[in-house]
Order: C-alpha cells, then sequence, then structure tokens
C-alpha cells in the first residue's frame, strides 16, 4: 500500500465506522454516548488480520491500526490514526494521525 492509498484506505474505514457506530449507538449503548455498566469498555468494529479498527466506549474514540507496508498478517498492529466520535454530526471529521507509516 502506498502512502497515498493508505491515507484513503485510512480515511474510508474511519468514515465507514462512524457511520456505523452511530447507525447502532442508542441500541448498544443504550444513553448517548455513555457505556452501560457492567458493559464492554471496547468494540472491536472490524478486523482482518492486517487492520482493526477498535471504539473505546468510554472515551468516545475510534482507533486505526495496521501492521507495517512491507508487513504480513501476524505482524505487530501499530496505532495509525483516531477519531472523536464526538464530532460526529459536524460538517467534517478530522482523523488525528498517530504516527507515519514506514
Amino acid at each position: 500500500m502506498n502512502g497515498k492509498n493508505g491515507v484513503s484506505f485510512l480515511l474510508g474505514a474511519i468514515l465507514i465506522c462512524t457511520a456505523l457506530l452511530m447507525w447502532n449507538r442508542d441500541a448498544a449503548q443504550g444513553q448517548a454516548g455513555k457505556a452501560e455498566p457492567g458493559g464492554s469498555r471496547h468494540t472491536v468494529v472490524a478486523s482482518d488480520g492486517a487492520h482493526v479498527i477498535v471504539t473505546d466506549n468510554a472515551a468516545d474514540k475510534l482507533y486505526f491500526y495496521t501492521i507495517d507496508k512491507e508487513g504480513k498478517v501476524g505482524d505487530e498492529l501499530k496505532l495509525r490514526g483516531s477519531i472523536d466520535l464526538r464530532d460526529v454530526g459536524k460538517p467534517g471529521l478530522k482523523p488525528v494521525n498517530a504516527t507515519p507509516q514506514k
């Protein structure tokens, strides 16, 4: 994956996952934005062995992890970016790029 495709994939994955999370949010968490007592702190939204998207239900954040460009499935997943889900509904969402890919 080259840098431009990686960024496009990251942004697309974040937007799709955010939309899915918002669509199921009230049913999954009860009252808006707060995890139920005894509920799960983290939810794995998607995973394929090379990428994982996780939400932190208590902090209202979505995290995107992936292997290095030349890596293989099973290698260490590294944090590539996050997004604050409290910004959902605003005209734009700005992902926070944690580290550039190697």
